[in-house]
């Protein structure tokens, strides 16, 4: 058996890597016409508050053929931001843009703030269109 420091470790490394908090994964369920996927949220001030406001129902529109993007009723604080994002990925571009990415790719500066990742299949975004989902937090 691991032992907590071990254990705690290798959390570390996880959230190094990936951004996302492996201790306590908060997770999410993103649900719409097109299918329904589930999310692990990253450990920063604007996941926080996005947290809070949950459920959330948010029209996305497409943009680029690479994601979904649609306006938060409020504007989330800062976090630090990155330029790259891969296929899952859950952003905020400015302080009240949500963003579902599901190609990998780069953006422009300033970049992007980590909200969370989808660990499976973010495929039923890729397709032209606007989709309504609903976004409420599991346990």
């Amino acid at each position: 058996m691991k032992s907590f420091v071990e254990t705690t470790f290798v959390a570390a490394l996880i959230s190094l890597q990936t951004g996302v908090s492996a201790l306590a994964q908060d997770r999410v369920l993103i649900s719409s016409d097109w299918g329904n996927v589930t999310a692990e949220l990253a450990d920063n001030a604007a996941t926080r508050a996005l947290v809070a406001l949950l459920p959330l129902t948010i029209e996305m529109d497409d943009h680029l053929r690479q994601e979904k993007t649609g306006d938060l009723p409020s504007a989330l604080p800062s976090a630090p931001r990155q330029r790259e994002f891969s296929i899952g990925t859950l952003g905020l571009w400015s302080s009240g843009d949500f963003v579902i990415y599901y190609r990998d790719g780069r953006v422009p500066q300033p970049g992007i703030v980590i909200l969370g990742h989808i660990p499976s299949d973010a495929s039923i975004f890729d397709r032209p269109g606007k989709v309504t989902i609903r976004i409420e937090k599991l346990r």
